[in-house]
């Protein structure tokens, strides 16, 4: 059985039984995020009386939710059973769309990966065509993973640009009419379907599992083809009052006619982003300079796959040089931020920081430059520890957040 029930609670739901989800709920919490227990344990922690639990974790049992883990010894006396969760009991789908691709993850309910593919061939339009063949791909995808559809709990869809994850629309890609997209890919692949932004995803993976340790307080970093920010406050992700939080990279800090794709002039991912390192690349080539990619393929077809590739596989100089100057101005604005939110952590993600020290070190020392002593060497910078997987991992634990929500 699935705990897709758990997600989408009936508002016409009496009391009693409400009472009764919860304490599902949180038995499926506790043993989730802090292992086997035993019904006195339970009890003690929930508040409920011991026939109570008794029949919730007799019904789990019959669900294949839960499952006896064996007896703890005792003084003396009868043993007292052990219950603990079931990894198969549902799984959790994550969706990373790119602009030329898809990574798509299935986890279980310990947030294992079941089944992965990364980069999938994909583009991304803002056409009905491009939303058909990105249900396609996950439904294939899915029919191909063995899981049975029906134990897949939730699918958590990650897109770039303005998402009110809350309502589940998509104001950058995909709104063709006044419906929420997460409704209408709900009803092409028939999972319950939940919309996030890709940076915020990205974030909330590299807090659970990936580079952050203890820290409450987190500024990600999505350097990709555009420049977003994820923002952890207290332990929490934070979305800002419509839930539009972290748009850094279109903030107008350049007095150049660069048009960015959001439309304005001067944006900061006009000058600092894999856009950005593309187009300085191949004008430098255009203007002579010499690389390793020189002669390889016309300059026109040279993409930012190809220039990472040159730098992580052959330390292309050229390369390095556009990164150098891009981390610098990163590191600048970046010190803004750093003096408004005092983090313990930044983490640098996404494409470019696939080239490790070549961008984190100019950033560092642009940060050191100019942003407040006091503040900067009170934080650590990284590079992401997940990678390309961040997204997809971070997609999961939101889903798994939202089974939890109010346990």
């Amino acid at each position: 059985m699935s705990l897709s029930f758990l997600l989408d609670i009936p508002e016409d739901i009496s009391l009693s039984a409400l009472k009764l989800i919860k304490l599902k709920k949180s038995i499926i919490k506790r043993l989730t995020l802090s292992g086997e227990a035993t019904i006195a344990e339970l009890c003690k922690e929930t508040d409920f009386s011991v026939p109570t639990v008794t029949k919730i974790i007799s019904e789990l049992i019959e669900e294949d939710i839960v499952f006896e883990t064996g007896k703890i010894g005792t003084a003396g006396g009868r043993r007292p059973s052990q219950y603990g969760i079931n990894p198969n009991a549902c799984y959790y789908l994550g969706v990373e769309v790119k602009r030329n691709s898809i990574n798509i993850g299935i986890q279980d309910f310990n947030n294992n990966f079941v089944k992965l593919s990364e980069n999938i061939t994909y583009t991304l339009e803002n056409t009905r065509e491009s939303l058909a063949s990105l249900c396609s791909i996950i439904n294939r995808f899915v029919a191909d993973s063995e899981v049975p559809r029906e134990k897949i709990i939730g699918a958590c869809i990650n897109l770039s640009g303005r998402i009110n994850s809350r309502k589940g629309f998509s104001y950058s890609y995909f709104f063709f009419e006044d419906k929420p997209l997460s409704e209408i890919i709900e009803s092409q692949i028939n999972i319950k379907t939940f919309l996030e932004n890709d940076t915020r995803a990205m974030t909330y993976g590299e807090y659970n599992c990936g580079a952050v340790q203890n820290e409450k307080d987190v500024l990600f970093v999505n350097i990709g083809m555009g420049v977003g920010i994820g923002i952890i406050c207290n332990g929490k992700l934070y979305y800002g009052k419509s839930g539009y939080s972290g748009e850094f990279g279109h903030s107008p800090v350049f007095e150049n006619e660069i048009i960015c794709h959001c439309g304005k002039k001067g944006c900061l991912e006009t000058e600092i982003s894999g856009i950005a390192l593309e187009r300085k690349f191949k004008k430098s080539l255009q203007e002579g300079s010499i690389s390793i990619l020189s002669g390889k393929k016309a300059v026109d077809d040279i993409t930012l796959d190809d220039i990472l590739s040159a730098v992580t596989e052959n330390e292309d100089t050229l390369a390095i040089e556009i990164i150098d100057e891009i981390g610098s101005k990163m590191g600048r604005y970046l010190s803004m931020l750093i003096n408004i939110f005092n983090p313990e952590l930044v983490i640098l993600g996404g494409a470019l920081a696939e080239t490790d020290m070549y961008l984190r070190l100019p950033v560092r020392t642009s940060i050191h430059k100019y942003s407040l002593s006091l503040v900067s060497l009170d934080m650590d910078l990284k590079i992401s520890a997940l990678g390309s997987k961040a997204g997809i991992i971070g997609a999961c634990y939101i889903l798994r957040d939202k089974l939890f929500h109010s346990a």
